[in-house]
């Protein structure tokens, strides 16, 4: 692995530094697997030096590491894309909802208590019959659930996607957001 200072050659471990020194470049040596790789990946399958044959690299417990990454930027396409599936899957979501709570509700007979409740305070003058079927009809709500729907997908795509934009602004201002992330 080569540095920025360095040319394209391999770098040769300084052999006047001792090995514990804190000036020298961590490196992987050729006869030494690294973390996580069997012996037997090694040219010829022979075992690094200072390994036993009781394998106790697996017994040592690997210690978490923990990575500091930053959101830099997110794409805006990929945002429009899923605020798209999301919002018509929170529409869809909520056609079905709205047909159930009408169908519970007709079958607990609230609507038929309301519109009896109703006529009895206008009462029946004029021979005009009140009905709240003529309103709040089974069609009626899930068209208009359809069309919330609709008008929902529309709305939560759009803002989503401006949101992706202004987040690429912001944070060409003050660097992103910054996660920790550790592998247990």
């Amino acid at each position: 692995m080569s540095t920025a200072g360095q040319s394209g050659a391999a770098t040769r471990p300084d052999v006047s530094k001792p090995a514990g020194s804190p000036n020298r470049p961590a490196e992987r040596s050729a006869d030494r697997p690294t973390e996580g790789m069997s012996t037997s990946a090694l040219p010829g399958g022979s075992r690094p030096a200072g390994a036993t044959a009781t394998g106790s690299e697996a017994a040592r417990p690997a210690a978490a590491r923990r990575v500091k990454l930053t959101v830099s930027r997110v794409d805006p396409w990929s945002v429009m894309k899923m605020s798209f599936l999301l919002s018509v899957a929170v529409g869809i979501a909520g056609v079905v909802l709205m047909a159930t709570l009408w169908l519970i509700l007709s079958g607990m007979g609230v609507f038929s208590d309301v519109n009896r409740t109703v006529e009895s305070v206008l009462g029946t003058s004029g021979g005009t019959k009140f009905d709240l079927m003529d309103y709040i009809g089974f069609g009626r709500v899930v068209s208009l659930s359809i069309v919330i729907g609709v008008i929902d997908v529309v709305l939560m795509t759009a803002i989503a996607t401006l949101g992706a934009f202004l987040y690429n602004v912001c944070s060409a201002l003050v660097g992103g957001l910054q996660l920790t992330l550790t592998d247990d």
